[in-house]
């Protein structure tokens, strides 16, 4: 970061609680190597990673012209960064660790863990992406720039004036580019042996062509430009500009793409998992490490996901009973309970509209609760928007954007509404609770405006099973607070969202390490929590194409909740929750092992 650009980050909101937490260095020695350390980090990421700055509301100034770039996505740019990550690993053990205050030692651990990590895993699998969760396949469903780029240049890039104009058409024949980067990458890894399922190839050639087949006018790449040129009046034909590079770039780059996955389609077969890919067994059993941030094997996930199956399942009975439905498997009762009319939205955009309305207006009514838990509270807001329609077949059924560092963004939750009988109204509370508060808005939000820590953990560092477990250590908190008691109903909806991610470890680790085929494993979603066929099975691909990543829920919520009663046990009566809470959020996202010496170093400074 240069002279010129720290100032104007400086003059930020972010840049401010930076500043504040200068004190850090001002103690001098390990303490301020380690914070120079980390903030060069920070800077390293931000000038190599177009996106990332752009995401924190940072291509501006000095680095404005990231705004015109895309991230080097090529197999040179995954070396480079390899290898950057390995001298910062050396860098980083060079700390003195013995001579680090409390919170340094928390900062060092993190950053330790996930760069060692990356590159331990990144010497082992030449092939997808082992940064943080495993991702196998350079372009499924779920992964690759036609998947991500339209949508980040929709949602991210802002235009205030014409060379912000200027920098979305740089942008729009990169994406071009990046979009054949995919293939050279993806036809590299096929060689090796690395094929995606037949079903992950159809998903994705048929996304590529709902982007491919319709005039560039009326693509989100055209329209998007459109709309945001004449909402900042910058005056010109901009539309025009994006449809050509649309119809002589991207569409000519998109058939190729279309062309090269059908060409993988020809060599896929039905239902592989990550047990087909280069030693299979060994790279499912650290993708689930990864995304667990622990030790434990796919068998011992496995086994927790069935024990808690069979406790959720035993909670649901006598509130089902209360309800009248009897008959049947608790799964089928609840398929039952899905169906029933008072609880289905209308299939159409007025009741998509009313489903976001109802969203947006419930997390209103729970910040009034949150001062019961918190002592601290997030300044960003959120709201609820729908998944884009051209990326919804193989999108997540929901996900979570984090605000601009600079303010210049609000945080949003996006839901997936294909199909609105996917949300049953009864558990679509504890859905909000988790997305947005108490959940994932709140604890990202919070350490992102956190002055604890330094600025490459608030803006760089998220652990899966860290704020996926948070999330539903967050429903659990909310119905503790009293947002599911105005109806029996919510209490439901709540323990079904429970029992869906502990059928989750069931379910990964049976596709990935028992061998289980899509239609046993929709099956056995079905009949565990009384999914819809069609979310089950999207779902189900969603967890053939990212191994390991489901686990990180339950998993990470485990553990959350033990850390918790642990403390509690210890401290008894001098356990204050919204000091808890301050302790483990403020302190930002970290591996669960180091959570768990983090909340135990804790309590002891409480005794």
């Amino acid at each position: 970061m240069t002279s010129i650009d720290r100032r104007a980050f400086l003059a930020t909101t972010a840049g401010a609680a930076l500043a504040s937490a200068a004190p850090a260095l001002a103690q001098g020695g390990e303490d301020a190597r380690l914070r120079a350390q980390l903030d060069r980090m920070f800077e390293t990421q931000v000038d190599d990673s177009p996106r990332f700055a752009t995401s924190l509301g940072l291509d501006k100034g000095a680095r404005a012209t990231l705004k015109s770039r895309l991230d080097d996505n090529t197999a040179a740019g995954n070396a480079k960064r390899q290898e950057r990550a390995r001298t910062w690993v050396g860098e980083l053990k060079a700390i003195d660790r013995t001579k680090l205050s409390t919170s340094s030692k928390v900062d060092l651990d993190v950053v330790l863990y996930a760069n060692d990590q990356a590159v331990r895993n990144a010497d082992k699998y030449k092939f997808g992406d082992v940064g943080g969760n495993f991702n196998p396949y350079v372009i499924s469903q779920r992964s690759g720039s036609y998947a991500n780029v339209p949508d980040f240049l929709d949602s991210q890039h802002a235009i205030t004036n014409a060379a912000d104009a200027d920098a979305y058409l740089s942008r729009l024949s990169g994406f071009a580019k990046a979009m054949d980067n995919d293939v050279v990458r993806q036809t590299a890894d096929v060689a090796m042996g690395v094929v995606p399922a037949d079903f992950i190839c159809d998903l994705a050639i048929g996304q590529m062509k709902s982007l491919r087949d319709q005039p560039a006018a009326q693509t989100i790449l055209v329209t998007s430009i459109a709309k945001k040129v004449q909402a900042a009046g910058v005056p010109g034909d901009w539309a025009a500009r994006a449809q050509k590079i649309v119809e002589t770039e991207v569409f000519p780059s998109l058939d190729r793409q279309i062309a090269a996955m059908q060409a993988v389609r020809a060599k896929a077969r039905p239902d592989v998992g990550a047990w087909s890919v280069p030693n299979g067994e060994a790279y499912y059993a650290d993708a689930v490490k990864a995304s667990t941030t622990t030790n434990y094997s796919p068998q011992e996930v496995h086994q927790l996901g069935l024990d808690q199956v069979a406790d959720i399942t035993a909670q649901l009975e006598p509130l089902l009973k209360a309800r009248g439905l009897t008959g049947g498997t608790v799964g089928a009762r609840l398929a039952k309970l899905n169906e029933d009319p008072s609880q289905v939205y209308p299939a159409n955009d007025d009741g998509r509209a009313q489903m976001i309305a109802d969203l947006n207006a419930h997390i209103v009514d729970v910040y009034k609760l949150l001062p019961q838990a918190f002592r601290t509270l997030p300044k960003a807001k959120v709201e609820v928007r729908r998944v884009p329609v051209f990326i919804q077949d193989g999108a997540a059924n929901g996900y979570y954007q984090s605000a601009a560092l600079d303010g210049s963004r609000a945080a949003a939750f996006y839901i997936n509404l294909k199909e609105t009988a996917d949300w049953p109204r009864y558990n679509l509370p504890t859905l909000a609770h988790h997305e947005t508060i108490p959940g994932h808005h709140l604890q990202i939000a919070l350490a992102q405006e956190s002055t604890q820590i330094p600025i490459l953990r608030r803006a760089g560092f998220g652990f899966s099973a860290f704020s996926e477990g948070w999330a539903l250590y967050a429903e659990q908190l909310a119905d503790e607070m009293g947002a599911n008691d105005k109806d029996p109903l919510l209490k439901i909806g709540y323990l079904q969202s429970l029992l869906f991610r502990a059928a989750r470890l069931v379910t990964d680790t049976g596709i990935h390490y028992k061998r289980w085929g899509r239609a046993k494993a929709t099956r056995y979603m079905v009949d565990t929590f009384g999914n819809t066929p069609s979310r089950a099975q999207r779902e189900v691909e969603r967890y053939f194409a990212s191994p390991g990543q489901a686990n990180s829920y339950k998993v990470g919520h485990t553990v959350w909740a033990k850390v918790r009663a642990d403390a509690k046990a210890k401290l008894g009566g001098r356990f204050d929750l919204k000091a808890y809470h301050d302790a483990v959020l403020l302190s930002g996202a970290m591996p669960l092992t180091v959570l768990e010496r983090h909340v135990a170093d804790w309590v002891a400074t409480q005794a």
